[in-house]
């Protein structure tokens, strides 16, 4: 059976819709036949959240919307990051097969350098803890937004450089998923959704949240009698994602057919966005007032995720001569 992976950092306080259209929807929609892992991503995160409380909240909140997410009979595991005791030692060990000039080529390094903002070491060598939580578990396919690509090549390659080099094979070479339909979610000012734009909509929003969100979402300025060109509007963009085929199909000839505004796309885009989201929301409430089946579940996921680090530390030590 082929293991998948993903993750998501907490350096919000919240998942927002493109978050869950590239990395969860698509990692759910694939796991149901795989050994389906998904990790809060907290060391990650300390590239740019330098607040210990902020973290413990961004952390609490996203633990509960990862298990809102998650059907009660689906077969994934959720572990931490920062749990894994020997995950820092790894990286450690594949640190010295990484050659310096591959990170200098990372993306969220480059644009960071670009924005003459200050880069910590620990962004610098986010690629390398990335490789780490993908080739300890023995991953073969890890989804992935079109963006974070390299990561999964510079996983690969390092895996490989370390499997050459030691003439072993005690690394597997990853795979990406990259579901082409969301190559970019378009927001309030045409950009890509992002947190870095503030122009994100959050999944677990209430629809008064929705509301005053959705009817910002910027259009052309074609009068209401107008036919419109439903594939170049954002707010028809965002339909095609949560709609049903028929209601797909309906508000396209609306649009098509004229005397239709923007307007009344972006409140059927509410009730669609509602109606869709609105089980998250309840099942988050109920996590919320329940704690204990999160923290046992996390005890568990968490000790097997250090079951098979521990394993692959072993092999590694023993492999580079630090066994004894």
């Amino acid at each position: 059976m082929k293991k998948i992976i993903t993750w998501l950092k907490p350096t919000w306080s919240g998942l927002h819709i493109w978050n869950y259209l590239w990395a969860f929807k698509p990692f759910l929609d694939i796991s149901k036949d795989k050994e389906s892992y998904i990790f809060i991503a907290d060391y990650h995160s300390l590239t740019s959240v330098h607040n210990g409380n902020t973290l413990r909240s961004n952390k609490e909140n996203m633990l509960l919307e990862y298990f809102a997410l998650i059907p009660d009979d689906s077969n994934v595991i959720v572990f931490e990051q920062s749990k894994v005791r020997r995950i820092n030692d790894i990286t450690w060990l594949i640190s010295s097969m990484t050659p310096y000039s591959m990170m200098l080529r990372a993306h969220a390094f480059k644009d960071s350098q670009n924005k003459n903002k200050e880069v910590n070491m620990a962004l610098f060598n986010y690629p390398v803890l990335m490789t780490s939580d993908i080739i300890t578990y023995d991953i073969d396919l890890v989804p992935v937004w079109k963006d974070q690509k390299q990561h999964i090549e510079f996983a690969r390659d390092i895996a490989w450089y370390f499997n050459r080099n030691y003439n072993s094979e005690v690394f597997k070479l990853p795979e990406e998923y990259i579901q082409e339909e969301v190559k970019t979610i378009p927001w309030i000012d045409g950009r890509k959704m992002s947190k870095s734009y503030n122009n994100f909509i959050p999944l677990f929003a209430t629809k008064a949240e929705l509301k005053k969100l959705i009817m910002a979402i910027k259009t052309d300025d074609k009068w209401l009698e107008e036919p419109k060109n439903p594939d170049t509007c954002n707010v028809f963009a965002l339909i095609k994602f949560f709609g049903t085929p028929e209601q797909i199909e309906e508000i396209r000839q609306k649009y098509l057919a004229g005397n239709y505004g923007y307007g009344h796309a972006k409140l059927e885009l509410l009730d669609i966005l509602d109606a869709y989201v609105a089980p998250f929301r309840e099942r988050k409430e109920f996590l919320r007032n329940n704690p204990e089946i999160i923290k046992q579940k996390l005890e568990y996921w968490n000790k097997k995720a250090n079951e098979m680090a521990d394993k692959k530390y072993a092999q590694l030590m023993k492999i580079v001569g630090l066994d004894k």
